[in-house]
């Protein structure tokens, strides 16, 4: 992975220099409806691929961050599996796209599923929409898994990490557009966020692993 310092993330480049040409054609041939309709798509994408630069904060070693920016719309207790907790992400449109190492670790497994990109509220949401899950492990052996889910976007989810990468707390991964990202956790974690709760990718703080 690269770091990009610039304020667009390089996934948006394309999608403006695109809505650029559009908006020159459009100038030139006098077409003043489709011209402002370019010029609203090329403000609209400077905006989703926005790259802010991030505080990194100095939690504990033990602290798993926010991978995504978004609104935490479920925490469920899991029972008879290799995970007790689940929190679910809500992002939207709104959210900045990148994806962040939530601690610093190895990548022991990604996967990239590529499906549909149906709305959250269709019962095969979970089934069809393309996806990606990553599983994380820190040098104590703590293990958390992450799943990336599309809901209506106009963009693949872009997984950069490679399995048995060595990972910094709050680097960047990949970049989503209106996504759904939900985070399984081990027994031995304590959280400390709520339903509700407004994420920041790199500088909210999800919990931390008590042994």
């Amino acid at each position: 992975m690269k770091n990009n310092l610039l304020p667009i993330a390089k996934e948006g480049w394309n999608y403006i220099a695109g809505a650029f040409v559009a908006f020159v054609v459009f100038s030139f041939f006098d077409l003043d409806f489709l011209e402002f309709f370019a010029f609203l798509s090329i403000l609209f994408f400077i905006y989703v691929f926005r790259n802010p630069e991030r505080e990194i904060i100095n939690f504990q070693q033990a602290s798993v961050i926010s991978p995504v920016d978004g609104v935490v719309s479920a925490i469920e207790e899991l029972k008879d599996t290799e995970y007790s907790y689940r929190v679910e992400i809500d992002s939207s449109y709104f959210s900045v796209g990148l994806l962040r190492v939530p601690l610093t670790s190895s990548l022991i497994d990604v996967k990239v599923y590529n499906g549909s990109r149906l709305s959250k509220s269709s019962t095969s949401f979970n089934d069809l929409n393309e996806n990606a899950t990553l599983i994380f492990s820190d040098n104590n052996k703590n293990i958390i898994k992450v799943n990336h889910r599309l809901k209506q976007s106009f963009k693949s989810i872009k997984i950069e990490a490679i399995k048995s990468q060595n990972l910094h707390q709050g680097a960047r991964y990949g970049f989503m557009v209106n996504g759904i990202t939900t985070l399984y956790l081990p027994k031995n974690f304590r959280l400390n966020l709520s339903v509700g709760s407004e994420l920041c990718a790199a500088e909210s703080l999800v919990g931390y692993f008590t042994k």
